[in-house]
């Protein structure tokens, strides 16, 4: 499932994947990847500054994350673009979830803004049946 949020003509868009070769449940260590695609729909360019996390297990346990960039990189987007990438996230339950928001620039004006992360589940497919 593909969850999506629009913030001032920016789409962000997620795709989680659990990855079995990098967890080990015997130990409560889940691993989860998300693709994420940042769509921008303005006739102006964008330039992603830094990322703010807000991460939950489904025991309650909750923690954050920030920094610069994504993936080592603050990327500009042009007008009718898109950028990609792909991280990962590891949980102590099988199930969890997170949101945040990117610190966006407008380049033209030099004025910055949050674009929201929609909230995402990463889920252990097994759990579903």
């Amino acid at each position: 499932m593909i969850v999506k949020a629009l913030t001032q003509g920016v789409e962000i868009s997620v795709k989680t994947a659990y990855q079995p070769s990098h967890s080990t449940p015997r130990e409560n260590y889940y691993f989860f990847t998300y693709t994420i695609t940042i769509e921008n729909k303005n006739d102006f360019s964008v330039q992603l500054i830094s990322r703010h996390w807000h991460i939950y297990d489904s025991n309650g346990d909750y923690r954050q994350g920030q920094g610069e960039g994504v993936v080592g990189e603050q990327p500009i987007i042009e007008p009718g673009k898109a950028y990609t990438y792909t991280s990962g996230c590891n949980l102590k339950t099988e199930i969890g979830k997170m949101s945040g928001t990117y610190t966006m620039l407008r380049l033209f004006d030099e004025k910055t803004f949050e674009a929201n992360i929609p909230e995402f589940t990463m889920l252990l497919e097994a759990k579903l049946n």
